[in-house]
């Protein structure tokens, strides 16, 4: 959370720089707090699982090489029980960046989300994707439609045609041009001009 999401939600840029100062960094976010609870869960778990190898192990004790094998086994087990967690976390962490960076901005959360390509995004050590914004933005100009911001009339299929253009003479419609003209007025000159009206 930082101060703009306080003026989104409704406070004035003085009371969110107030909250701001008030809370001084000394905080956790709802998304890191799931992310720490869902990794302890996991390590519960995991502290569980060995716990019980190791009871395992005490009843081999009496045969050396059976004791040797085993001890292999658990290790290939346990190393790729630590892989797939690891793997699990980032995910958990890539996912809710994602998430956190498209808030609020798109219609729809998950359908944004899955055009990411997670393979490039990079977890760095301080807990910050790094390839992130880049991603955001290419999206942001590749699927405009998907943003709110963009409004509603972008160009149908990039082919130049407006859909559902509130200037042209079959859609005409005053109440959305007005809503253009107050959120995106390039863009409601754009479509206007496209429609052949003069502004």
């Amino acid at each position: 959370m930082n101060k703009e999401d306080l003026i989104a939600m409704g406070l004035t840029e003085e009371q969110a720089g107030k909250v701001m100062e008030a809370l001084n960094g000394n905080y956790v976010t709802k998304t890191r707090f799931n992310e720490v609870n869902q990794e302890n869960g996991k390590l519960k778990k995991t502290l569980s699982e060995r716990d019980s190898q190791m009871e395992e192990l005490k009843k081999t004790s009496g045969n050396t090489e059976e004791l040797q094998k085993k001890i292999e086994e658990l290790q290939a087990g346990n190393k790729a029980e630590t892989e797939k967690h690891e793997r699990e976390i980032k995910d958990l962490k890539l996912t809710n960046a994602i998430k956190l960076a498209l808030n609020g901005k798109v219609h729809d959360e998950d359908m944004a989300a899955a055009l990411f390509d997670r393979e490039k995004l990079i977890l760095t050590a301080d807990g910050k994707v790094s390839g992130l914004e880049e991603q955001l933005k290419v999206i942001r100009e590749n699927k405009a439609f998907l943003f709110k911001d963009a409004g509603s009339y972008s160009p149908a299929g990039g082919s130049g045609a407006p859909k559902n253009n509130p200037f042209a003479k079959e859609t005409w419609n005053m109440t959305e041009q007005g809503k253009l003209f107050r959120e995106n007025p390039a863009q409601a000159r754009e479509l206007a001009a496209a429609a052949g009206v003069k502004l």
